[in-house]
């Protein structure tokens, strides 16, 4: 007996709720199109952002209606991919002869640990930039060289040769998120968890649990990345009285990708009371800079971020006049943590196109397709926006909108 996909599960529950196609695809604000679609198990109908809109309709959670995908799987369904990853997949799951040495491992000592801390800085740096081509070029060495640093530490110099490697492991994996390379990403985030036990951070542990989390929300693994989100932040729940910027930053990243995935198994409530506590560390942490050596998501955590959590929450939640009246009061970017940002923004495109505002969601995405056109590719996110627009004008679409279709993928 198969297990049921998501596709089945839609139609059960459909029915369960004694709705016809068309009656559903009104509640969710989609196409009778994609209901008869995604019960039909065609390729590509199966997008999370579109189950989260039917679970609304149903009055369930998102989870319920995930089943099983090794039919889109064997389909091998293409992702835009316009980066090798030959090189990374090198680094972070190397081939291992017989006597366990490493095939094409640096020749010589590495170089010292400070060296290497200021090459990873400059990929961080890449990364937050959207270059994602001078990330992927500069990681695979830097990833081989830290691997040889932490073979010929001892004693002292353990813990740091180790949060180094999980520091590096763990912008690897984010950059592999973004180039939706998820089996190589989660390859790379654990290797990091595995790391950063043995340097005994619980900051640097902790953001890579954050990058965890983001990984399973991105594998539609809702439940799991909320659960795993809250349980490190009850584990590493920080005293407000004397905790570190960094502790506390740490803290608050791990909640909001906690309430991130509960807003998306349209569990509205428990995600505003995570978002609420993040907010505390925020005001807590107040003028002083939590970043420092950790890097990457640590030193973007701020009000502004906070608030940023409450505008995607109303995003998902379907509310494009929340998200509006919610983003006044964001401060202007970008921000440290630039793809944070750059999510922000669409949320607002989302919701200028969801009211019809066609004109200023289109500036936003232009905006972006300028700023970050790396980014922008690899979004789904836009390409429905895009489509919105599309389909809502009346006249053909202008030249930045042809080529906003065309950077992101969209066909009409």
């Amino acid at each position: 007996m198969t297990n049921p996909t998501t596709g089945d599960n839609l139609a059960r529950l459909r029915r369960a709720a004694k709705l016809t196609q068309e009656q559903l695809a009104e509640r969710a604000a989609l196409s009778v199109e994609t209901v008869r679609k995604l019960e039909q198990n065609k390729p590509g109908s199966a997008r999370l952002e579109t189950l989260h809109a039917f679970a609304r309709a149903l009055s369930v959670p998102t989870t319920v209606l995930i089943g099983d995908a090794s039919e889109a799987a064997a389909r091998d369904e293409p992702d835009h991919r316009p980066l090798s990853l030959a090189e990374i997949r090198r680094a972070v799951a190397p081939v291992h002869g017989l006597t366990g040495a490493v095939l094409a491992a640096p020749v010589g000592d590495p170089p010292p640990v400070d060296t290497l801390r200021t090459r990873l800085r400059a990929a961080d740096r890449a990364y937050q930039a959207n270059d994602y081509a001078t990330a992927l070029t500069a990681l695979p060495p830097l990833l081989l060289d830290v691997r040889a640093a932490v073979d010929l530490a001892d004693g002292d110099d353990e813990p740091a040769a180790y949060a180094l490697l999980a520091r590096t492991l763990h912008l690897t994996g984010n950059l592999l998120i973004q180039l939706r390379a998820g089996d190589l990403a989660q390859t790379a985030l654990t290797d990091a968890l595995t790391a950063a036990r043995r340097c005994g951070d619980q900051v640097v542990a902790a953001t890579v649990i954050q990058g965890l989390c983001w990984l399973l929300m991105r594998q539609g693994r809702l439940a799991e990345a909320a659960q795993l989100g809250v349980s490190t932040a009850d584990h590493v729940e920080p005293r407000f009285s004397r905790a570190t910027p960094g502790e506390l930053a740490a803290w608050g990243w791990l909640l909001m990708g906690a309430a991130a995935a509960h807003a998306r198994d349209n569990r509205p409530d428990d995600a505003a009371e995570l978002v609420d506590a993040a907010a505390a560390a925020a005001v807590r942490i107040g003028e002083r800079d939590p970043g420092g050596e950790h890097l990457m998501m640590v030193g973007g955590f701020n009000a502004g971020r906070v608030q940023m959590a409450r505008v995607e929450a109303a995003a998902v939640a379907g509310d494009p006049g929340r998200v509006l009246t919610l983003a006044e009061v964001v401060p202007p970017g970008p921000t440290p943590v630039g793809s944070s940002w750059q999510r922000h923004r669409l949320d607002v495109a989302w919701a200028y196109a969801a009211r019809r505002q066609f004109v200023e969601s289109e500036t936003i995405l232009t905006d972006l397709g300028r700023l970050a056109p790396a980014w922008l590719r690899h979004q789904r996110y836009a390409r429905d926006i895009v489509q919105t627009i599309d389909e809502g004008r009346r006249r053909a679409m202008t030249d930045d909108l042809a080529a906003l279709a065309d950077l992101v993928g969209y066909r009409n």
